[in-house]
């Protein structure tokens, strides 16, 4: 019997493990943008400790794959935990969420983080990764998992465990290095040499610990400052305390005793509040025009629709623009290298058409405002023409909202610009965060599924065009903007597990898309369910996704 290994067959034996073949076949490599990190098994990841019992076709995981960069950050967060067990065995430790290319972390210690600590911390990283200890995988029953982890301190994830409806529980143990066993929800690398590329930065009592960048996995990616940013998680993080759902476990519980009608009642006014601050900030510095931009299933829609609600409450007439009619005719569009149209382009926009317009209506003329036909693919022959009243703002929405090149030489400062995503600090455990990609991901399957009737492979199947489409045109402009709104709402996963986990878990085997709906399902297990829809709002920035939005109707 043999095995294939990305093209190369090799014969199969009994105990040896991924690696073995990998090292046999010179696949192997000391720089991370070419070295495997795990091995993809039909639609399964396995970890390259993995030894297969039988005739299988194996394809490597590298940095370059979303599941590669997941396990590479999951070994990475291991030397980490590891390193400040030893030296800061009183600290706790809490992964919050990504910054940039970094991922930021809470210290929680006496004295508060210095930067001494933060360069002992590097160097006994440094060391760890030098030592290449094994990280080995290891199966416990629920009940030893348990107690393990409340003997070791690590309560929060003992809590989240108890909720858990399977009888046992994997976790990756170092028996070299303390004997340091963690659960990270996924595979790791088989030995900490792997994660050799990092750098970490002190940012008050937390840290940034810094990532290579996929296009240049050999160095760590820059860090680069982010305040707005920042400081829009830190709201989100402060609102998860008070309103006591920190983790999952938390919002179980929540869910378990009835208080979570209470919960989305007051998420929910949280979220008013900080639209009306949003109208009083645009109406303070007396702009005509808003520019609302944010990548996929962040809200956009609705949160335009809030703010100018909130607008009207005010006295205005705000005016409502979307970009998407400034699409140039798509037989007018050349098409890239693989003879596709990237319509996720700024070139796929009229820019000039765009500035030009704006600059009348910021004038107080009139203007000729194409609309363009989905059907047809093209602009209607007509333009419809509009001209801005003393009292009427205009809301455009789009995600090149933030990009310089739509305003040709209109003054930056005439124009307020909006950042809009879902931004979560809810975590699985303090290990353990939740990624803002992953719920956004869920919210495209629920929206897509209920008003498109798209499959759930039909939409995880575009999902990587359009995470390469904000990483080009909408992340690098986010700090460019005067507001960013977050639209997470801290109990969403539990409403929406109901619309794609029985979807999820009928994705087949044999998909190529089945670890990515395997990850999804694996994430929701950890949920229980809520049957609250009575309870949220029409206005609700959910209802974009699960239906009922009242400003729009999303079945259509």
């Amino acid at each position: 019997m043999q095995i294939t290994i990305d093209g190369r067959s090799t014969e199969l034996r009994q105990g040896a493990a991924v690696l073995d073949y990998i090292k046999e076949l010179g696949l192997d490599s000391s720089s991370l943008s070419s070295k495997p990190l795990a091995a993809r098994i039909g639609g399964e990841i396995f970890n390259l400790g993995y030894s297969p019992k039988r005739e299988a076709e194996l394809h490597l995981i590298r940095f370059a794959d979303e599941e590669g960069r997941r396990v590479y950050e999951r070994t990475l967060r291991f030397v980490l935990i590891a390193a400040v067990r030893k030296l800061f065995p009183a600290a706790r430790v809490i992964v919050q969420y990504s910054l940039g290319r970094g991922i930021y972390i809470t210290f929680v210690k006496e004295p508060e983080l210095s930067d001494e600590d933060v360069a002992l911390l590097k160097e006994e990283m440094k060391a760890i990764i030098a030592a290449a200890h094994p990280l080995v995988r290891r199966r416990m029953d629920i009940k030893e998992a348990l107690e393990y982890y409340e003997k070791d301190g690590q309560l929060d994830k003992a809590a989240l465990l108890k909720m858990r409806r399977f009888s046992y529980f994997d976790v990756y143990r170092c028996p070299t290095y303390s004997d340091y066993t963690d659960y990270f929800y996924g595979e790791m690398a088989p030995n900490t040499s792997y994660a050799s590329v990092f750098d970490l930065y002190r940012l008050g009592d937390s840290l940034v610990m810094q990532m290579p960048d996929k296009d240049a996995p050999d160095v760590p990616a820059p860090y680069q400052d982010s305040p707005r940013m920042l400081a829009v998680f830190s709201q989100s993080d402060r609102w998860g305390r008070f309103m006591n759902v920190a983790n999952v476990h938390d919002l179980n519980v929540r869910v378990e005793n009835g208080s979570i009608r209470e919960l989305v009642r007051v998420n929910e006014a949280l979220h008013e509040k900080n639209y009306a601050r949003v109208a009083d900030e645009i109406i303070r510095r007396g702009v005509k025009a808003v520019m609302i931009a944010g990548p996929s299933s962040s809200g956009k829609t609705t949160s335009a629709n809030r703010i100018a609600t909130q607008l009207r409450a005010e006295g205005l007439d705000p005016v409502m623009l979307s970009l998407d009619d400034y699409y140039i005719d798509r037989d007018k569009l050349a098409p890239g290298p693989d003879g596709t149209l990237d319509l996720e382009h700024i070139n796929a926009l009229d820019t000039a058409k765009f500035a030009s317009d704006l600059k009348l209506l910021l004038a107080g003329e009139e203007a000729g405002i194409p609309r363009f036909d989905f059907l047809t693919q093209r602009r209607a022959s007509e333009l419809v023409p509009l001209r801005l009243g003393k009292d009427q703002p205009l809301l455009i929405e789009g995600i090149h909202g933030l990009n310089p090149l739509m305003l040709g030489d209109i003054p930056h400062d005439s124009v307020f610009r909006i950042y809009v995503s879902a931004l979560t600090t809810l975590n699985l455990d303090d290990h353990n965060r939740i990624r803002t990609t992953d719920l956004r991901l869920l919210r495209r399957l629920v929206r897509d599924y209920k008003t498109r009737g798209a499959s759930m492979e039909h939409t995880l199947g575009m999902w990587a065009s359009v995470r390469e489409g904000e990483e080009r045109w909408i992340f690098p402009y986010q700090e460019n903007s005067d507001v960013i709104i977050n639209t997470t709402l801290h109990y969403e996963a539990a409403v929406m597990k109901r619309y794609v986990y029985p979807l999820l878990s009928e994705v087949p085997p044999e998909s190529q898309y089945y670890c990515m709906a395997r990850r999804i399902v694996k994430f929701l297990n950890y949920f229980l369910e809520a049957d609250i829809e009575d309870e949220i709002p029409p206005t609700s920035v959910i209802r974009e996704f699960i239906g009922g939005n009242s400003f729009y109707r999303t079945e259509d």
